[in-house]
């Protein structure tokens, strides 16, 4: 497929979408090497920063994808 074909929004959020994975795969990770390591104290300082910050990306990044099949659709 040509790359062109999409958006330049669709190709926005497919790219979020992927580093949100990401670095959801990476922090599960890092969680479990450090429980293995013993680690754990600092995966639990991180703890509260992604605990605030995820649910604010999650909704940003939902919106994006509203916003995406919308703009496609009426496209």
């Amino acid at each position: 497929m040509d790359k062109n074909q999409y958006s330049p929004l669709f190709r926005l959020t497919t790219m979020l979408i992927k580093s949100c994975l990401l670095a959801i795969f990476g922090f599960t990770i890092a969680y479990i090497l450090s429980m293995g390591f013993g680690a754990l104290h600092i995966f639990v300082a991180l703890l509260p920063f992604v605990g605030n910050w995820f649910p604010k990306l999650a909704i940003i990044l939902l919106c994006f994808i509203i916003t995406t099949v919308v703009w496609e659709s009426l496209r």
